[in-house]
């Protein structure tokens, strides 16, 4: 069996093999783009100025700094129809109840809070310990725009499943046997290309103060958070420059973050479906998949689970925005509150079942 298809957990043995599907060829000159409309795609090839103008616009108005604060009536129409995990928690246990949760976490917003430098985005001991919980009783997976090394870095649960540059390296639980365990890599041959454009960006804008260019192995992560926003039109313009060079490479952003990947089919969405094939849930209906995450990444994850109509997503946002989640939570601690909750309700429903057996 092919390391490169198989999933090997350490404590079920080995899962069924999945073949990696070939990336398909980059279409026109646009960078590709996600398919729910929610995370931007920019075309880099041919757009123009006033490409890159209105993507800056649109980012500026989305920024968390420049949003006014929300009406109270917009909030409890967004709250309507988002309404808090933990005030909906009795419904979401009983739906979920005999059904095998499967877990997924985004990290940075979700995990830990977003701070400005991203090498400093550490995640409390109470956080972990929350997780580890978690995994003791669901599977659990990572998926973040992170390169694995790193996420685990600041994890450090061995136990868990990484789905690591937005799904692009996807690694199973360690095991005595197979300490490696690397389970998928769909843009591997793109590794050369990505590390080139690394070393390229970093002395492109090397001039912008306040820039941080992350190399995530799979994805180059330029950040701009701590950017003046009266540059970020300058430096989208010299990142995409850049990338007129690469027409197999797309350009996107999320939160404060440019965002270089390979121009393949392949999102967090693709990476949860993956791991739930993996896992032997692909066709059943007793799974419930539950995603929490905060950022324009997670919104292929959550459109995902509402379509499939199994499980469900958890936005983790403080204001209003479009998504395909069904519920919300505001921040890290109302994360860390949730699972907390969840571990507790699943240890209560084992003990009772145990007690059931011994009568």
């Amino acid at each position: 069996m092919s390391r490169k298809g198989a999933l090997t957990a350490s404590n079920s043995g080995r899962f069924p093999a999945v073949v990696a599907p070939k990336p398909p060829a980059v279409p026109g000159n646009l960078a590709a783009s996600s398919s729910n409309g929610l995370f931007t795609a920019i075309e880099v090839n041919g757009g123009g100025d006033a490409k890159i103008r209105a993507w800056v616009e649109s980012m500026r108005a989305s920024s968390p700094t420049q949003k006014t604060t929300p009406l109270p009536g917009d909030h409890r129409a967004w709250m309507t129809q988002h309404p808090s995990a933990l005030d909906m928690f009795e419904q979401i246990t009983k739906v979920s109840k005999g059904k095998k949760i499967v877990m997924f976490l985004d990290y940075d917003g979700t995990l830990s809070p977003i701070v400005d430098n991203p090498d400093a985005a550490y995640m409390s001991d109470a956080m972990r310990a929350t997780v580890r919980n978690l995994a003791s009783y669901f599977p659990t997976a990572i998926v973040t725009g992170r390169c694995i090394d790193k996420v685990f870095s600041f994890v450090q649960l061995a136990e868990l499943y990484y789905a690591g540059s937005h799904g692009m390296d996807i690694k199973g639980p360690e095991s005595k046997k197979d300490r490696e365990n690397i389970v998928f890599q769909p843009a591997k041959e793109f590794l050369p290309m990505i590390e080139e454009v690394y070393k390229i960006l970093v002395v492109k804008t090397s001039s912008t103060p306040g820039v941080l260019v992350e190399n995530n192995k799979f994805c180059v992560s330029v950040h701009f958070r701590c950017v003046d926003d009266k540059k970020w039109e300058k430096l989208a313009k010299r990142v995409a420059s850049v990338l007129e060079e690469y027409p197999k490479l797309r350009l996107t952003h999320g939160r404060k973050v440019l965002e270089v990947r390979p121009a393949i089919a392949w999102d967090k969405g693709k990476a949860l479906n993956f791991l739930l094939q993996s896992l032997g849930y692909a066709n059943s209906n007793t799974v419930c998949p539950v995603y929490i995450g905060d950022d324009k990444t997670d919104e292929d994850a959550f459109k995902v689970l509402k379509e499939s109509g199994k499980g469900f997503g958890i936005v983790v946002s403080k204001v209003p925005r479009d998504t395909h989640a069904t519920y919300s939570l505001q921040e890290p601690s109302e994360v860390m509150h949730f699972l907390h909750r969840l571990v507790e309700w699943k240890r209560q429903t084992h003990k009772g079942s145990q007690e059931i057996r011994r009568r």
